[in-house]
This record gives C-alpha cells, structure tokens and sequence, in this order.
C-alpha cells in the first residue's frame, strides 16, 4: 500500500508530527540510527522521516580546463549534498539516504520544516533532489502541539510557498557569492604579501556588522574627556533624606560654578520653591519578537543571542513555545488566549497569575508595530515543560511572563518634582513612586523601576541642609556594543536576518576580528575595516546590504524574480572585486602586519607561572587546541583546552592558584571563564558546590542585583584622606 511521506525539518519535530496525527501509537523503525515513524490518520498510511537542518549546500561546479588553486570572481554554483560540501556534515549523509529510501513507495509527499525561508529551501532541496519532484503539500504551523499540528496537517497548502522557497535560495547564492569571492580575495592578497596561509573572511553582512564595531571602536579611541561640574545638595526633612541637583545640571565653566558654591556652601537652611506632581501610565511591554527576547535574555541572565536563540529552539522542538525566529509583535485572537491561559492554570507556578488574567474583563493584549507574515509572537503553549536546565527555565518563565503581562492593565507611576531655593539658587529634586502595579505583577522579576519616594513636602517649607557638594566630573566616551546591542543596531539597520545576526557575531569572534564583552574591535578588525574603507568601501556599505535584503523581500512576496536579483548582485560584486584587485598588493601588506600582530595577541594567555621567563601561548596540534609555554624546548608546560566552542584570552590570573584565566563561548551556553590549572582548586567538586550556594544565598537576598557604576565623584567640600587597599595575590612562590 502507498504511503503519504511527510519530511520534518529535525528528529524531534518528526516524533511530535507523528504522535500527534497517528490515530493510535506510532510505529518507530530504525535504520542505522535514523528513524521514521509509520501510522494511520483517518484511515490513510503516513510515515514521517525527517532531516537534519540542511541536508544540501552551495558549491563550485568546477571547471577542469581552469588552473587549480584560489581564483576569483566565482559565480558557477550548485547544490550538492552537504557531507559533500563540509567536512564537517558526513553525518547528514545517513539521513538524505534513508529519505531516499521512503520515498520509493510514496505516493505523495509533505513538506513539514520549520515554515520560513530557510525551512523552505531545506524542504525544496528534499522535494527537488531526493524525491525528484517539481512539487509538493506544505503544512504551516507555528507551535508543535497536537491540536496545531492535525490542524496544519488538515488545511495543508497543495504547494510549496514558492515565494519563501525563491527568496531562501537568492539569500544562499547571495551569501555564498560574496562570502567566497571576498574571502578568497583578502586571503589572497595577504598571501600573496606575507606567504604562507592566512585565512580571512569576509560576506554580506559580515562586512556591514564589523564596520558597526569598528566604527564605535574609532569614537572611544578618539574621545578627549571633557571636564564639567555639578553642585549636590543634601538635606534633610521629616527625619528622611533629600538629594537634589542643581538647576542648570552641567556647569562648563568652572568659575561660574565656583562663585556659586562660594555664596551657598555654608547655608544650613533651604525653602521649598515648587512641587509638581503628575500621574503617568507606564503601559505593558509588547510580545516578545525574537530581537526582543534575545536583548531581555542578555539584560537578565546574561546570556548571549546565538544561546538564547538555541534554548529558544530547544523549547519549541519541546512544545513548550511557538516558533522563536519570528518578527512579529502581534498576537493574533485565533491562537485562543483562554485556552492557552487554562493551560498555563494547570503549572502551580503560574496558576495564580493566569487565573488573574482570566478573570480580566477583556483578553486583550498590547501589540506591537511589528508584523510577520509566517508566525505571530513568541508565547508559551501552556505545556508544562519536561527536563529543563537552568537557563532553559529562566528563558521559559521569561517568555510566560511576558506573555501573561501584555494582557494586564497599564501601571500607575506618580512622578514628583520639588525646586528647592537655597539663597537664590534652585536645586531640583524627583522622585517616583508605584501607585497601582497591575502588569508588574505579572512580568516580576523583570520589572526594573526606580522607586525614590520623596518625603512629604509643601511649599514654604523649610528642610535641613547637611551638605553642599561641587563635584568634578569629565564626559565619558560611547560604550561599546554587547551582543544583544549589536543585533539591536543590525535589525535597525535591516541587515541579516533574525535568525543570522547571532552566528555573525560568532563569527566575527571565532576569525578574531572582535574580541571581549562588551565587543571591542581588535586590531585585526580595525586595520582590515581601514583597509577595505580606502581601498574596496563597497564591501562595508551598510546602503548595499539593505538594498538587497529589500530585494529578498520582494521576492518573498513575488514582485520580483530571482534571476534579477542575482543578475544584479553579479554586477555589483564584480564591480567591488576589480577595485579590490587592482589595490591587491597593499591590501594583502596591511591585512598581513595586522594579522601577525593580532594573532600574536589574542593568543597570548599570559606570563609563564612554571619557568617564570616565557609567554603561555594557545597552540594547535593534530589533536586539538591547547596551551604551550613559548620557551619550548627548555619548558616543556602544556595545559588542555576544550575540545568545542571558541576559546579566547582575558587577560585575567586565578585568585586561588594564580594561573591564566581564558573565557570559553559555545553556542549553547553563557561564556565561562576558566582557570587554565587542573590541580587548581576551582574544579574540585567541593569548590563548584560552595559556589552554587553562595548563589543560592545572593538569590534568597535579593534576586537580580543591578550593574551599579563604581566611579564616584569627586568632592571639593571636606576632603578626606585618601585610604590605599593592597590586594594581596594568592600564587605560587
């Protein structure tokens, strides 16, 4: 009997497809460790396989009468099958051959991947070049719920979204033209100056994304301090303490300030000038877009993009959350609140909250601008989560707070201002304060409000002064970018995607053009930025990158052709690398020096601790990275890396053992700074318990404590002595 084929985009999606159509249990068959699932649904026999993510890629179609090695332009592509393309992907190959298999006794076929350009392109190749067919059935749907998913399966489309599937190809061939063409050229040319082989990268929105960095990079480097002052008074009324700042905030010139602080610095008295009050409505957040979610998860767990991103994803394939790479802000009434909300009643943690909002008047939610025409917001399924970790839960309770806050009436804040006159000079105090909570209760602890409640005042009043203070202050220089930041200004600047901008920003690390957190441009970053800017500024031209993300676009929504967009792209591309060539030579000198001197950088770890004379460096072998005194052979001290993941220098020694600290970044967790000793007592297993319990101890405290900056002012009035602290070093002799 013929069988329907439905193709997943992932194993776990391809289990819950199939537990929630099969009429009774599934049946679960395997072949060399990859599955599919065979039932019945209504009658007709399904079985659902699945992929892996990508099971083909981009590559060159090769051309045996041309010279082997590099060259430059390319533009002949195909699609190939991945174990093909990348070394790293032979495990694909299990999976497109057993799709192959299914299909010879299918009658038809579904494609059911993730419903976004990259799903479709994935589910196309599966369609065009595994099951040799022009066409196929398409399920769309944004959670991975029983009820979602039989729906999906029971309005399913009759074809492919052509527009999706045209659009994710023009972004890979795009992509994959400038990625190699550029990364060809800047390799070559550094090469061809230096010797040797010294892989750099370039792309379409890598260029754009570092230009960003290098730019705020410049801004801090080129700053000059500029010094100003403010007068501080503080006082005293009802027994509760009063701080004001002077009317005219910024002082820049320093006698006016002087004389001032000279007329009012012995007064002990001060009258109540003025007091505004005023009711604000401080209305509830937006659904969570996945831009959104990343910058919330960064502000309070620490978390960078690309790991919110895949604990995102892990939820989703879970049932615990709808589809995470969406743009959207919006949550449509067809998602049927009630239900959701009476399924959240049923997880005792958020039984009381839900309860609140059901009994509102109106489900209601507040929206944002921001639309997708794929998926709604993010929003929890109301499934109670399974074998969560930690940070999977912090990111789960986030998204349902979020969820349940939009629904929630605005907060009422009471803003107060009082002019205080101290001799003729107005010094300004404010205050704010909580009136009515309503949608804070519900996004608690995410809620950050100050709350400075002033004491109760009228004008005329006298209140006590205890001290006048003029503080010396200088303007400081632009912050540089976080991660969250980062994907901040790329949506702004609309370019990459949703799901892309996390794993540039990796990559911008792992090819050691940034460095640290915040992100700061390293000299490698800087001087291929310069480089490019004087030689090739096409390459950084943000107008570019959104120009074609635009034309992407309009093929997603069928004004324009694919053949078009690519046509034109060749031209433009071809136009910057003639340019580039023709400065090959003192790009290639420049990259060269640049990248001798970063690599030698961002390699060195520190200062030997065992012979005292050379410099830890991080080194490669056949094995593996690790960590090698430069005074080899006369030292012979080696320490172990981990095997995955990116593994940078910090600069920083142990406190316990006083060895090298280096931080490590995977994608799947927050990066951890690592002492580099094995015998160092910060990995025994006593040590990482107290820890734990000292963070259970901070938490039980007082949750979520702020950044609060530690630089304080300095004041002219009652100089104290100045008190030095040693910190003593605790290492080996």
């Amino acid at each position: 009997m013929a069988y329907e084929l439905i193709i997943s985009e992932k194993p776990q999606a391809s289990k819950r497809i199939a537990d929630a159509l099969a009429d009774t249990k599934p049946k679960k068959e395997t072949t060399n460790k990859v599955s599919h699932y065979i039932l019945e649904h209504d009658g007709k026999e399904i079985v659902v396989a699945c992929a892996v993510g990508h099971l083909y890629g981009l590559a060159e179609i090769k051309d045996k009468k041309k010279k082997k090695g590099w060259t430059y332009p390319v533009f002949d592509v195909e699609w190939k099958p991945l174990f093909e393309v990348q070394k790293g992907a032979a495990f694909s190959k299990k999976y497109l051959d057993h799709i192959k298999k299914l299909v010879k006794g299918a009658k038809s076929i579904t494609v059911a991947t993730d419903f976004d350009v990259e799903g479709e392109v994935i589910g196309l190749n599966c369609v065009r070049y595994i099951c040799k067919k022009k066409d196929a059935n398409r399920m769309k749907f944004s959670t991975l719920t029983k009820e979602d998913l039989i729906d999906s399966y029971e309005h399913k489309l009759k074809h492919l979204n052509w527009g999706q599937a045209r659009a994710g190809e023009t972004r890979h061939i795009l992509d994959w033209f400038w990625g190699i063409n550029l990364s060809r050229a800047l390799t070559l040319s550094v090469n061809k100056a230096k010797g040797g082989f010294k892989l750099l990268t370039a792309g379409r929105v890598q260029g754009p994304a570092l230009n960003l960095i290098v730019n705020r990079e410049k801004e801090i480097r080129a700053f000059v301090s500029e010094p100003y002052w403010e007068l501080q008074l503080l006082g005293e009324k009802n027994k509760k303490a009063i701080e004001a700042m002077h009317s005219n905030g910024k002082f820049t010139d320093e006698n006016e300030v002087k004389k001032i602080f000279k007329k009012i610095k012995d007064c002990k008295k001060a009258v109540i000038d003025k007091i505004e009050k005023k009711q604000v409505k401080d209305s509830p957040p937006v659904p969570f877009d996945l831009t959104t979610l990343q910058t919330q998860s960064a502000r309070y767990f620490g978390l960078g993009p690309k790991a919110t991103l895949n604990i995102a994803q892990k939820l989703y394939t879970g049932g615990y959350i709808s589809y995470p790479r969406t743009s959207s802000q919006k949550l449509p009434a067809k998602l049927g609140y009630k239900k959701i909300l009476n399924k959240l009643k049923k997880n005792p943690q958020y039984e009381k909250l839900a309860e609140d909002i059901l009994n509102l008047p109106q489900l209601k939610p507040n929206e944002g601008d921001k639309t997708d025409d794929a998926h709604p917001s993010i929003f929890p399924t109301g499934v109670i989560p399974k074998r969560l970790n930690d940070y999977d839960k912090k990111v789960y309770d986030l998204i349902v707070k979020r969820f349940l806050s939009v629904f929630a009436s605005a907060a009422i804040r009471e803003h107060m201002k009082i002019n205080i006159d101290v001799d003729g000079e107005i010094f300004v105090a404010e205050g704010s304060r909580t009136i009515e909570k309503n949608w804070y209760n519900f996004y608690a602890p995410y809620v950050i409000r100050k709350e400075a409640d002033l004491p109760s005042m009228k004008e005329k009043d006298n209140i006590d002064v205890k001290e006048i203070s003029k503080l010396d202050k200088e303007t400081t220089p632009p912050k540089r970018y976080t991660e969250a930041g980062l994907v901040r200004a790329m949506q702004k600047e609309n370019i990459g995607t949703k799901a892309t901008r996390a794993q540039i920003i990796e990559t911008l690390f792992t090819r050691g053009y940034i460095k640290g957190k915040p992100l700061e441009a390293t000299e490698l970053g800087i001087k291929t930025v310069g480089a490019l800017h004087k030689y090739a500024p096409d390459i950084l031209d943000v107008e570019m990158t959104r120009h074609f993300e635009t034309e992407m676009e309009d093929i997603r929504k069928e004004k324009k052709k694919e053949k078009e967009v690519i046509d034109e792209a060749k031209d433009v591309l071809l136009k910057v690398l003639r340019k580039f060539k023709r400065h090959e030579k003192e790009i290639g000198e420049v990259l060269g020096e640049a990248e001798a001197e970063s690599y030698k950088i961002m390699n060195t770890v520190g200062k030997c601790p065992v012979c005292k004379k050379g410099d830890l460096m991080i080194k490669k072998s056949r094995f593996g990275k690790f960590v090698g005194c430069s005074n080899y052979p006369k030292c012979t001290a080696t320490f172990g890396l981990p095997k995955t993941g990116v593994v940078t220098v910090t600069g920083q020694v142990c406190e316990e053992c006083g060895y090298p600290i280096v931080q490590h970044r995977s994608g799947r967790t927050r990066p951890r700074l690592t002492c580099i000793n094995p015998k160092c007592v910060t990995w025994t297993a006593e040590y990482k318990e107290k820890q734990r319990e000292k963070q259970e101890i901070e938490k039980t405290a007082g949750g979520k404590v702020s950044k609060i900056k530690k630089t304080k002012a300095r004041k002219t009035t009652k100089k104290k002595p100045k008190k030095t602290a040693v910190k003593k070093k605790k290492g080996k002799k």
